[in-house]
């Protein structure tokens, strides 16, 4: 299993952002907004990125789309979410 974050941010500012969190997972910069748009959690209306997590097998098929994330509760809720899937946990 990988996980790892995407955000619209620049590349800069998504490092800092990582560094002060010691994350220890991928952060991706989609500073141009192509991934977000294609993904649909950014439009010409609403012009930052929605908050959604996104589960995807191994064959590259969109599982489940949390759209209500809450930053307090995300880790308990996605592990909840994977072994619902019948997903392992990160290693």
């Amino acid at each position: 299993m990988a996980y790892f974050a995407a955000s619209t941010d620049d590349v800069d500012t998504l490092t800092k952002f990582a560094q002060s969190l010691d994350a220890n997972y991928p952060m991706l910069s989609d500073s141009d907004k192509q991934v977000a748009r294609a993904y649909g959690v950014v439009g010409t209306v609403m012009p930052w990125a929605s908050r959604w997590t996104f589960y995807i097998g191994a064959d590259g098929k969109i599982l489940f789309i949390d759209k209500n994330v809450n930053p307090g509760t995300a880790g308990p809720d996605m592990l909840a979410r994977l072994t619902a899937l019948g997903i392992g946990k990160p290693r």
